[in-house]
């Protein structure tokens, strides 16, 4: 990994957000900055050795299905076999279940070393941890020590099953149906039991022999008293639907088979967490009707399988019944709210891995530069063919290039750890810290999201563009890095999908009390820079932009008519999120302000470069969004 983007880390970890700091809290006691150190450096050397190598190779070898099974390469399984056994999969989980007890903005920034080396082949960790965690928070004790607990310790893999062909982003319209599994359903001691019926689309880590199971998580509809599905997303329920079934078994002292032996390659396991032989074991038993009805085939994040899944379609007998056998996870019509918790981590971990990869392709681009000779000095001297040339990094619009980049993924990494900071204090703040931190994290999801999908994506665009023609071919991983991060854009909720749910959510949500405080935060950290010389001119401008957000925020619903202030909701979160990573650069200065030294000026130079050229922007943006402007709404399809 590239020393430049260790010492941001520790810079934005230690000097900035004083991460080192938690371990005074009982739930850290047990770390020191030594242990958080270690970890980082674990997880940097396994992403070195283990991930980056092999991320082209993901890339041009896809999985690929032959009838039978999805093929990878085997560098992905030792990878995430190098990753399951770091422990990281449960990192910020308590000690309990098998976790380190980390706190999350740790675990955060020791992700990131895999995203910036491999995202794709990193996505299945991901999706699995976020897995694990709906079902430490909504799971039954047994579903968690079952399943979650078998996931953190990386036997099994899990993934979340949304959307469908004909559904999309709109979920209230699923036609997945669920059914009791026989008079005795509730009686099954690892919940409710259902039989699934439908179609799932997009879903990444569907199919794979990475693990021995894999853990569906499933939004499906149950139907009401008159036989037909509720409407709308409060019809809408979870379950768990694994692709091996499992039993319960007794305790047995022997020593475990080898993965694959007995019959359709089951055998006991024993519940994560448990010495072999102790406590309670799950046996897999035989195959649920879930089955791969093809692969997609992507533009990028190659590495990660990405599936069209059928559920109770009858290529698998199970039970002697038809359908696919699921387990409740909550209550009924229930789903919605329980998944939204996979979500809301998954669209955090979505803008780590569009943050790292806009990273590396920055972090290749300025390698670049700095050694590609083209070209001599505007001005004196400039038109003497007889004078040396100079490396590229020496013309102003190439600095612009990579300042433009600098300021979007370290800004944006910046916003990740924050929102992670957030967690630890929701989780480990007195109560009225942790309600602050949840109603900002409401507001702030959208753009952790959002915000490095389109900006970081703009990063590798400008990456290829230093590289100018030789970015474009695949002899140098920019092109890769651009076709992976395309993807995120969409990934976890589109574009629209993000600026609908904060403008038409979160901003207005409890009278507004999520912005109030975020403004209060923006306001707080004004006021300190406006104290400090060289700081002041950018306060003043963060704190015009934030006033015009909120009169533009207050302009959108005036007419209270949602389709009027709705139509425009992209633009509110494009400028939104320019405030907020204002705010943050802002702040980020404020600790690099002092210091003499190159690493700390280029800090200060980005937050410039971002005042100076990005916040400008949100002046039109917000233009649209005051006015209401129907330029887009009213526009007739006849037109197009």
């Amino acid at each position: 990994m590239a020393v430049g983007m260790r010492a941001t880390l520790d810079f934005l970890l230690y000097d900035w957000l004083h991460a080192d700091g938690l371990n005074e809290r009982e739930r850290f006691a047990d770390h020191s900055r030594e242990t958080f150190d270690s970890v980082l450096d674990t997880c940097e050397r396994i992403a070195r050795e283990k991930f980056a190598p092999f991320n082209r190779l993901s890339d041009t070898q896809e999985p690929h299905f032959d009838g039978e099974r999805v093929h990878l390469p085997e560098a992905t399984r030792e990878a995430t076999r190098a990753y399951a056994e770091s422990g990281m999969l449960a990192a910020a989980q308590p000690y309990e279940v098998g976790g380190m007890q980390l706190p999350c903005v740790i675990e955060m920034a020791a992700n990131s070393f895999f995203s910036m080396a491999s995202v794709s082949m990193g996505g299945y960790a991901m999706l699995t941890s976020g897995n694990a965690s709906l079902l430490m928070a909504h799971g039954t004790d047994m579903q968690r020590e079952v399943f979650a607990k078998n996931e953190f310790a990386g036997r099994w893999f899990g993934t979340m099953c949304l959307s469908e062909p004909q559904a999309g982003s709109s979920l209230s319209d699923v036609a997945t149906r669920a059914v009791p599994d026989g008079a005795d359903f509730e009686a099954d001691p690892l919940g409710p039991r259902y039989r699934l019926k439908g179609n799932k689309m997009w879903i990444s880590g569907g199919e794979h022999e990475l693990t021995e199971n894999i853990v569906h998580l499933v939004l499906a509809k149950i139907p009401g008293e008159d036989g037909k599905p509720l409407p709308g997303v409060k019809g809408i329920s979870l379950f768990i639907v694994p692709k091996w079934l499992v039993e319960l078994d007794a305790p047995h002292p022997d020593p475990l088979p080898p993965a694959g032996e007995g019959e359709n390659g089951a055998h006991p396991l024993p519940l994560a967490g448990e010495g072999r032989g102790e406590g309670a074991r799950v046996r897999l038993t035989e195959r649920n009707d879930v089955a791969l009805a093809g692969l997609n085939h992507k533009l990028g994040y190659r590495g990660t399988t990405n599936t069209l899944l059928n559920f109770g379609e009858g290529r698998f007998q199970v039970r002697g019944g038809p359908g696919a056998i699921g387990y409740l996870v909550g209550r009924p019509g229930d789903g919605l709210r329980c998944m939204f918790h996979m979500m809301n981590e998954a669209r955090i971990g979505v803008g780590l891995g569009a943050t790292m990869l806009g990273y590396a392709g920055y972090l290749a681009s300025l390698d670049y530069a700095k050694q590609r000779p083209q070209g001599r000095p505007v001005g004196v001297g400039g038109k003497d063919a007889a004078a040396p040339q100079v490396a590229i990094i020496e013309h102003a619009d190439v600095k612009r290039m990579l300042l433009a980049q600098k300021a979007y993924c370290e800004g944006a990494l910046a916003l990740e750890l924050y929102c992670a900071r957030l967690v630890d204090e929701e989780q480990t703040g007195s109560p009225e810290a942790a309600r602050e931190a949840k109603l900002l994290l409401e507001v702030l999801t959208p753009i952790a999201k959002s915000w490095p999908s389109e900006w970081c994506l703009e990063a590798n665009s400008l990456a290829i563009q230093v590289l100018g023609g030789y970015g474009y071919t695949r002899d140098f991983p920019v092109e890769q890095y651009w076709r992976d991060n395309r993807l995120n854009m969409i990934h976890e909720g589109t574009h629209g999908i993000q600026g609908l749910d904060l403008l038409g959510r979160k901003v207005v949500m409890e009278g507004g009390a999520g912005l109030m405080k975020l403004a209060g935060r923006v306001n707080q950290t004004i006021e300190r820079a406006m104290q400090v010389a060289g700081l002041a001119e950018q306060a003043n401008a963060l704190a015009a932009a934030l006033k015009r957000l909120g009169n533009a925020t207050k302009a959108a619903w005036s007419t209270a008519v949602p389709e009027e202030a709705l139509a425009n909701a992209t633009p509110y979160l494009q400028a939104f999120g320019h405030t907020v990573l204002a705010w943050l650069w802002l702040d980020v200065a404020l600790a690099a302000h002092g210091h003499d030294s190159d690493f700390h000026q280029g800090k200060l130079a980005a937050a410039r470069y971002f005042f100076r050229y990005e916040l400008p922007k949100t002046e039109a943006w917000l233009a649209v969004v005051a006015s209401r402007d129907a330029t887009c709404r009213e526009a007739r399809a006849e037109w197009f």
